[in-house]
């Protein structure tokens, strides 16, 4: 069978992969069969294959050869994993309320923390309505699931807000019972509304290292702002997904 050039040989091998002819976690051929399958040289096969890996199809594993990446994706809720019934009422915070609706297990030490005071960058500053360099908490976690990273989330706090509460204690998992937001609740600034901003681009190298991403993913940045009813900002927060470790899911009442 001939093929003109790598893209072509991409197309056919893409193909393949959507029809379920090479399944996840399975191995590609190896390039020289795969030359020889399609009447192309292994140069093409190999131009062809590292074309899959950049859209993040495959992925070339030392000694082991070209596995198809695997697209478990959990579902990641929209309005319903920050129900107030989870957290003020129960101790579901909103990660593990994803887990919950895509029938996935958790442990306290799937969330890590570190936590610190920091001076404000001009984003949480602006945020805030603070100068920047003012001192604010800043609460970093990394969620992993069975041992993966999924992403990272880090929050930023005003120091009246949250000092001598969980919010500010690096212990791995939730912040209590119920979560920051309980935290923030027995403060007397229970969360009411919020804005949920979300952009695609490329990692960092930072990013694809802490994540293990492989060549080619791209992450969805999360950009959320918590208030109060009375529209005091209570919690600014970043977070870098794994793109292809969710899908996102938002439930909503069309307006008038």
């Amino acid at each position: 069978m001939g093929t003109t050039g790598y893209r072509e040989l991409a197309a056919t091998l893409r193909d393949a992969i959507k029809a379920g002819e090479y399944l996840p976690g399975s191995n590609l051929p190896k390039q020289g069969d795969l030359a020889e399958q399609y009447g192309v040289n292994v140069k093409t096969v190999r131009q062809a294959v590292g074309l899959l890996e950049s859209e993040g199809l495959v992925t070339p594993i030392r000694r082991r050869g070209t596995v198809v990446r695997e697209h478990p994706p959990m579902r990641r809720q929209g309005t319903e994993r920050y129900a107030k019934r989870k957290w003020k009422f129960g101790d579901t915070v909103a990660f593990v309320a994803d887990r919950e609706a895509s029938g996935r297990p958790w442990k306290l030490t799937d969330q890590t923390n570190t936590v610190q005071l920091i001076e404000a960058d001009a984003e949480v500053a602006e945020a805030y309505g603070i100068p920047v360099g003012t001192n604010v908490y800043e609460r970093a976690r990394t969620v992993s699931d069975a041992g993966r990273p999924t992403h990272t989330l880090t929050s930023y706090y005003l120091p009246e807000h949250v000092e001598g509460t969980p919010l500010v204690d690096p212990t791995a998992g939730p912040a209590g019972r119920g979560g920051g937001f309980a935290v923030l609740t027995l403060q007397g600034y229970e969360p009411d509304h919020m804005t949920e901003t979300i952009s695609a681009r490329m990692p960092t190298p930072e990013e694809a290292k802490k994540l293990d991403l492989p060549s080619g993913e791209p992450v969805m940045i999360l950009v959320r702002q918590t208030y109060t009813a009375e529209d005091v900002l209570i919690e600014f927060a970043r977070g870098v997904h794994a793109a292809s470790r969710f899908y996102w899911t938002y439930d909503f009442k069309l307006p008038d």
